[in-house]
């Protein structure tokens, strides 16, 4: 075989070789004639078997698909022309051109380093047809997904119930229009927002470780206070549900929140109606402890009676010292009472922990028959927790009672408070937040509980006692505070093992203070300097006490029976530096009415307020015997009876210098 068929040969073979690639292929020289080509060429673009062959020029490709519109009506000779002086050009070149028959042809041009260039087509058709379905599936599936949202947003829109949630960082994703109008924004603008901004730094402050403990992958349930753009101030509970993925990282959170108002003042009768019904219970045993009060009184003063002119001064000092014991007995039951009967709802308060096993202990003593004995075992440590105190009285007092229930043929029923601290672990068994808790038993020696009843205890209005002697809420009660503040209560009870109700209420050691106060308490009295003081009361008998008490401090005193004669001896005598004035009294004008009247009467007079009431609403008494800043009166506020000490710092108060 000669050189010459030998590379006809080679060119054969390749020839061949090229005319099974799936992709057209072409090969113009510099002067744009054919050199090469494959049968893809011809088949893909339907060319005429003729221009199959090397010289023929580029021009006549280009002739064809213009005479037959495959580049679209005009100007043929101008269109052929343009695309002539392009390939001259010799550059690179992609386009995809869409022939008449919707085939989509991909035409990419290579240049070569002596002129001339390399072409490859390729028939995209069926990838552009999966694109172009792809997109409308696309576009269908974000109509569809617009629409789930519209939806979405209609109804958690008209869902009576703020919803949210909550990404990393933390920021605001999605909010209703209910939670985004309850924080003054819109939906638009509390995307992208962190709590922070959103809730303002006080309500955040006092959610923020509710936030932080749901990102770490715990369900957490709470309320809070909120006042309302008229005032109103509004109770919410709630829900904190994390959104978690399957190797337990969390994404966010999920936010719901109700309007809980209604259900708060619900819960307020109830208390209200379980405590009238302890206050029913706790008379007998203080009819009890008022009758040794006044057998104190009476036998004293019947002593001084008998002995008359021969009393000596030792005699009287000895009578006194026990009847003043009793009185000041008698005003602190008196005061623990009113308050706890008519308990009236705070927003929880610091509160000493140890304060109220006491006020709970005096409320107590001699309710209970003669043969149960009960026992209170208060804290070596101060422990203060946040909370409504006369919510914990009640709870404590109804528990103390369910006790005695228990007792039928008597024993033993204490009350012990101390304090706990809870690692991870055993809080999550206990069902809190890891921590410092006061843990409060109830145990009695009483019959205990099986455990169908153990498991029912808290259910509203579920009772083991006969109809009509108990409402069966007392216990169900008692949960509700202990969630409200994040706490727990479990009952560890056995049929004929007795009963321990356990309480576990977040709290914290503080500093006592009691060992100033009581350095104070014994120092000397302030007293005055003849200042002029209008006594306001309407009873004789006690403004004359209390005028003697006045003077005795080194006062001098102008008495008032009512409002008016008051109001018209402040505008009228400038001599008088301060008045003390009863707050309940006939006439139209109280004391509180009074007050304010001489106070824009003469505002240089001091003026202090006097009530036997402990809750006055519109102001308050403030602590048995003690002088407060009177709630909302503006005036210090005397709970009467009062003894010297109290009426003197309060005077020197109030007196101008």
């Amino acid at each position: 075989m000669n050189e010459t068929s030998s590379q006809q040969a080679q060119i054969d073979l390749m020839q061949a070789a090229l005319d099974h690639i799936s992709q057209g292929f072409s090969v113009f020289d510099a002067d744009l004639r054919l050199v090469a080509w494959n049968r893809g060429l011809y088949e893909m673009l339907d060319l005429p078997h003729a221009l199959a062959r090397r010289g023929t020029h580029l021009e006549a490709f280009l002739r064809v698909n213009a005479e037959r519109g495959e580049y679209g009506p005009g100007d043929i000779e101008g269109k052929i022309q343009r695309r002539l002086e392009r390939a001259a050009r010799f550059e690179p070149h992609y386009f995809e051109r869409v022939r008449p028959n919707g085939q989509v042809i991909a035409v990419s041009g290579t240049p070569l380093p002596q002129g001339g260039f390399v072409t490859t087509y390729t028939d995209i058709t069926a990838e552009r047809r999966r694109q172009e379905k792809l997109e409308r599936t696309v576009a269908e599936r974000s109509r569809a997904l617009q629409q789930s949202e519209d939806w979405l947003r209609l109804v958690t829109d008209n869902v009576p119930a703020l919803i949210a949630y909550v990404g990393s960082g933390p920021v605001f994703r999605f909010a209703n229009r209910r939670y985004a109008d309850w924080f003054g924004q819109s939906v638009a603008s509390i995307v992208g927002r962190s709590p922070a901004e959103v809730l303002g730094p006080d309500l955040y402050a006092e959610l923020r470780p509710y936030i932080e403990w749901a990102f770490e992958g715990n369900a957490v349930s709470y309320e809070y206070s909120r006042a309302k753009p008229d005032g109103e101030l509004a109770y919410m509970r709630s829900t904190l549900i994390p959104d978690m993925t399957a190797d337990g990282r969390t994404l966010g959170i999920f936010v719901l929140s109700l309007d809980a108002s209604d259900q708060k003042r619900s819960e307020a009768a109830l208390v209200q109606s379980q405590r009238m019904d302890a206050v029913g219970q706790l008379t007998g045993g203080l009819a009890h402890d008022f009758n040794n009060l006044l057998a104190i009184l009476m036998g004293n003063l019947l002593s001084l009676k008998r002995k008359g002119a021969a009393v000596s001064a030792s005699d009287v000092e000895a009578h006194l010292a026990p009847m003043l014991q009793a009185a000041q007995r008698g005003a602190d039951l008196t005061q623990r009472l009113l308050a706890f009967s008519r308990g009236k709802a705070q927003d929880v308060i610091d509160t000493s922990l140890n304060k109220v096993l006491d006020n709970t202990a005096t409320l107590l003593a001699g309710s209970l028959p003669p043969t149960i004995r009960l026992r209170f075992e208060a804290c070596t440590d101060p422990l203060t927790a946040r909370l409504d105190p006369s919510q914990l009285e009640t709870a404590l007092v109804n528990l103390v009672f369910n006790a005695r229930d228990a007792l039928p043929d008597g024993g033993e029923i204490s009350v012990s408070l101390t304090p706990a601290t809870l690692a991870a672990k055993h809080a999550v068994a206990a069902g809190v937040t890891p921590g410092t808790y006061a843990r409060i038993v109830v145990r009695d020696t009483g019959h205990g509980m099986d455990d169908d009843t153990r498991m029912r205890v808290f259910e509203p209005f579920f009772t083991t006692k006969p109809f009509g002697t108990g409402s069966g809420l007392g216990l169900s009660m008692v949960y509700g505070l202990a969630k409200q503040v994040r706490g727990s209560v479990r009952i560890e009870s056995a049929p004929g093992e007795g009963t321990a109700v356990i309480l576990l209420l977040p709290a914290r050691l503080s500093a006592s203070g009691t060992g100033s106060r009581a350095a104070d308490a014994g120092g000397p009295l302030p007293h005055g300097a003849g200042e002029l003081v209008l006594l306001v009361e309407d009873d004789p008998a006690v403004a004359e006490t209390v005028a003697q008490q006045i003077k005795d401090l080194g006062y001098t005193v102008l008495t008032a029976e009512g409002a008016a004669d008051a109001a018209d001896l402040a505008a009228d005598v400038g001599e008088i530096r301060a008045m003390l004035s009863d707050i309940v009294m006939p006439g139209q004008m109280n004391g509180l009415a009074l007050a304010r009247k001489v106070r824009g009467l003469r505002p240089d007079i001091g003026i202090a307020l006097m009530t036997g009431y402990a809750d006055l609403g519109e102001g308050g008494a403030g602590e048995t015997g003690a002088c407060s800043a009177g709630g909302d009166t503006g005036f210090p506020v005397l709970a009467k009876p009062f003894d010297s000490r109290k009426l003197a710092e309060t005077l020197k108060a109030i007196v101008s210098p």
